[in-house]
Parts: C-alpha cells; sequence; structure tokens
C-alpha cells in the first residue's frame, strides 16, 4: 500500500506541475539535475566502448531481428457474395521503451526494440535512469545501433510519468519494459492513459529433469535465474531421487515426482516465466506444455542463452501471467482494425438477424438504422 500511495502522489504531481516536478522528483530519486537529453560527450562515450562489446551487440541485434522477422503479420481482406471482409494491420504511432538503471541492460533495450522497428512503429522514446549525470554507454549503443534518436535521462516513478503525460517529450501510446516495484506500479496506474506491456513480477525458472543431464547444468540453470534478486524464484521438479537429493540450495524449490508427465504437470499450475526440459528426450513431451513463458529444451539452451542470444524474445510473463498471455512478440506493437462492406443483397438478406436482436436487447434506434435502408 505504501509503494501505491507514494506512486499516486508523485504521478499527480507531475501531471499538475509539469517539467518543474519533474525536475524536482529527478533531483530527489536520480539524484540528477541537468538536461534530460543525451548529450555529445555521451555519443562519443558509446561510440568508444570496446569493438569487441560492439559486435556482441551487433550480434544479438541480427539474431532477435531474425527471429522476430518471422512474425511478421499482413492485413487480410477476403470476399464472399459480393461482401468484403478483413482486418488491416497497422503498427503503434509512438512507443516509449524504458531501461532500468542500476545494472545495464542493454539485452532488455534490444528486446524491446528490435520488434518494435520490425512492426513499423515510427516514433520510439527511451528513458532510462541515469548514473553520475549519464547514460550508460553499451545502452547509449545499443539504442544508436537501432536508429533511436530520442533517449532521455530519467528513471522511475517520473520517467513513467513523463511518457504517459508527455513532459518533457511527447506523449506515448504505450509503454515497454521492465523495472522495480515503483515503475511496475506506476505503469499499472497510468494504465489506461497509455497502453503498457506487461507487469513484470520477479523472474522464475523451473527446471524439470530426469537425472540424464549434469547435475552442474541443472544447478547453474536454477541458480543463475536466483542472480536477479532476492524475491526470484526457481523450482525444481525431477523424478530422479539423486538430482532431488543433490541439489540442496535453500533458495530453491524442490518437488519429486514418479515421472517427467507429473512434474509437466506441476509447471503447468506454475505457469512459469521461463521452463528448462532437461531430459533425455525433450521434444517427446513438448505437447503436454500448455503454460510458460518460454520453453527452453536440452542441455545447450539454458534461460542465459534465451536471454542474450537464441533470438527468442527475453521479455515473458511473471507471476502465473502465462496461463492467459504471451512473450513480447511483433503483435505487442500493431493494432488490428476491422474492415467490412456488405453488398446489397446480402444486407437485406441478412438483416433480420440485426433487427431481431435490436428488439430483444431493447435498442429501438438499431433497428431502424438497419430498417431505413432499402
Amino acid at each position: 500500500m505504501e509503494v501505491e500511495k507514494t506512486v499516486r502522489n508523485v504521478l499527480n504531481d507531475i501531471k499538475k506541475n509539469g517539467i518543474t516536478a519533474l525536475k524536482k522528483y529527478s533531483k530527489e530519486f536520480d539524484h540528477f539535475e541537468g538536461e534530460f537529453t543525451v548529450t555529445p560527450y555521451e555519443d562519443i562515450d558509446a561510440e568508444n566502448i570496446e569493438e569487441e562489446m560492439k559486435n556482441v551487440i551487433n550480434r544479438m541485434i541480427l539474431r532477435v531481428r531474425a527471429f522476430h522477422e518471422k512474425e511478421k503479420e499482413e492485413s487480410r481482406i477476403f470476399f464472399k457474395n459480393g461482401s468484403m471482409y478483413g482486418y488491416i494491420v497497422r503498427p503503434i504511432e509512438r512507443i516509449g521503451i524504458y531501461v532500468p538503471g542500476g545494472k545495464p541492460l542493454p539485452s532488455s533495450l534490444v528486446m524491446a526494440a528490435v520488434p518494435a522497428t520490425i512492426a513499423g512503429v515510427k516514433e520510439i522514446a527511451v528513458v532510462t535512469p541515469p548514473k553520475n549525470g549519464k547514460i550508460n554507454p553499451y545502452v547509449l549503443y545499443a539504442a544508436k545501433r537501432l536508429g533511436i534518436k530520442e533517449i532521455y535521462k530519467i528513471g522511475g516513478i517520473q520517467a513513467i510519468a513523463a511518457m504517459a503525460y508527455g513532459i518533457g517529450m511527447k506523449r506515448v501510446n504505450k509503454i515497454f519494459g521492465p523495472g522495480n516495484e515503483f515503475v511496475n506500479e506506476a505503469k499499472r496506474q497510468v494504465f489506461g492513459v497509455v497502453g503498457i506491456d506487461k507487469l513484470a513480477g520477479p523472474s522464475e525458472v523451473c527446471v524439470i529433469t530426469d537425472g540424464t543431464v549434469s547435475k552442474e547444468y541443472v544447478e547453474s540453470d536454477l541458480v543463475s535465474q536466483l542472480e536477479h534478486g532476492k524475491n526470484s524464484k526457481a523450482f525444481l521438479l525431477t523424478n530422479s531421487k539423486e538430482i532431488f537429493n543433490n541439489i540442496s540450495n535453500e533458495r530453491i524449490e524442490k518437488k519429486y515426482f514418479n515421472s517427467i508427465e507429473e512434474c509437466i504437470n506441476e509447471a503447468n499450475n506454475i505457469a512459469p516465466e521461463h521452463m528448462e526440459l532437461l531430459v533425455e528426450t525433450p521434444l517427446k513431451y513438448v505437447d503436454l506444455i500448455r503454460n510458460a513463458g518460454a520453453v527452453y529444451l536440452g542441455d545447450y539452451t539454458p534461460v542465459p542463452a534465451g536471454d542474450y542470444f537464441v533470438g527468442t524474445n527475453h521479455i515473458l510473463p511473471t507471476g502465473g501471467a502465462a496461463k492467459f498471455s504471451s512473450a513480447l512478440g511483433i503483435w505487442d506493437f500493431v493494432k488490428r482494425i476491422y474492415v467490412a462492406s456488405l453488398s446489397r443483397e446480402e444486407f437485406l438478406k441478412e438483416r433480420d438477424i440485426g433487427t431481431k436482436l435490436a428488439e430483444v436487447e431493447g435498442l429501438p434506434l438499431h433497428r431502424k438504422a438497419l430498417e431505413v435502408r432499402k
């Protein structure tokens, strides 16, 4: 409740008092006073990062782009009985991407910006907390490589307010990107004013194993996700007594089952952000999986590979949301607009469906709009 109240007060203050309040909270929370836009010196810093890291970021962008290109959806129009039906696909015109401070996360920027550009989003604003008055050069380099020109040194609640209300920048239509509990709550509270991608919770991994792979692989994959924070969750589901007995990290929640099928059934109940199938024949079980943000199969596809270079998106549903939502993809950056044009013949033939339903629903003017046509 305290987080909710704090966020509401900050959002209301910025909405009411604009740039003055935005600067006040940037000073209070980010310890930053100055222009929110990137300086030429920061551009130079970004271009001066190690060549090895430039190559790494460039390769990641290419791999993520190659995957998301396959998700592109075309408008569809079809004809029947002289009438036309279908939908047109249009990109969201303007989005904002929040990149957390603390640890630099150029990978999160890539994961949001690449499908956005493929979808055809024309305007992308990036906001990220400054450290010592500057944006992390790796994040900035990634933004420049992606062709993003709008980059702002704003963090936390105030960054969400700036994007949602158009304070210090042009207002966005939808906000993307993970953040801490204050950012998450701010996104929740501005939803409806703007769209949001999802409410990200603590990171989760669920490893299912039959004991045929290295114990070291299993344990490493589990603890890698605990590295994200004290609230991160790791589940080990196995039918191997040896694995169950020999992995003893107190932060790992372990369950023993008689079969891999039972393990997967439990995983479907958890609906984890990340699921790994470290079993002898992982493809055998894929059809049983109903709820997961992403599923990684076999010895050589640990979650960190998905985070950085598989090409699939690492912005995933958490907290059981995989039961009703999906990984970030092209579909999050477009809208589908239905189009229809009935022929006179079909309209007159099928009109009674509408007139009778309008009568039942007590909408006489709806009925009249149908009946007036000859």
